[in-house]
């Protein structure tokens, strides 16, 4: 997890979207490194079945220690919180609306507000429909932040790995009624982010903008 000293004195929430290994695999050791210092348990949000997966595949002690087990000086280090897809629940200051979205495995996408600004966030998907129904249903939207993960030469990955392309990122963002909110490109794949870049570029939205990893929004 890429936090800096005082942000990992802070965080003690962590909303999850799915399971698959780049999106958890900071999380045992994040608890593991502030185990000790733990003066209220790491709040894991997550939907019951990707809390069964970290339970069955990770914090299992064959991988990792059940820190749910697991007690240090102060009390408990690891607590989950599940949510039902649809019904809204909070995270510190945070309010969250979930909705499922189309990957491979059990995955949902998130509108997130604090009561002044609200944004939403795809995570992981390909074709949705049930995400665009509750992102539309916003009165205020000040930001959607979308995957797109391949380039088009790469439409047959995409397709079996459940995401997008910026040929199909197209066909998504017109399903959003608000076409003046803007519009975040996030989970490029390292290896082909200069193809999808450019043929984002290449789709003229002027909404579109790819999301800049250490830069500070103000939504």
């Amino acid at each position: 997890m890429a936090a800096d000293a005082l942000q990992k004195k802070q965080i003690r929430d962590i909303v999850l979207t799915h399971a698959h290994l780049d999106h958890i695999a900071s999380l045992p050791l994040f608890i593991d490194d502030l185990f000790a210092t733990l003066s209220e348990p790491i709040r894991v949000h997550a939907t019951a079945e990707v809390i069964n997966i970290l339970e069955r595949d990770i914090f299992n002690w064959d991988i990792y220690p059940r820190f749910s087990e697991l007690k240090n000086d102060a009390g408990a280090v690891l607590e989950y919180r599940s949510f039902e897809i649809g019904r809204e629940f909070s995270a510190k200051h945070l309010s969250f609306k979930s909705a499922n979205v189309n990957h491979k495995v059990p995955a949902v996408g998130f509108v997130v507000s604090d009561s002044k600004t609200t944004f939403a966030i795809s995570g992981d998907t390909a074709d949705m429909n049930e995400f665009w129904e509750v992102v539309n249903k916003e009165e205020s939207l000040n930001a959607i932040l979308i995957e797109c993960a391949f380039p088009n030469e790469l439409e047959y990955l995409a397709h079996n790995a459940h995401h997008l392309t910026p040929k199909s990122l197209q066909n998504e963002i017109a399903k959003l009624q608000n076409k003046n909110c803007p519009i975040y490109i996030i989970n490029m794949k390292p290896m082909y982010r200069d193809e999808i870049v450019g043929q984002i570029a290449d789709l003229k939205k002027e909404n579109l903008q790819i999301l800049e990893v250490g830069k500070v929004y103000d939504w």
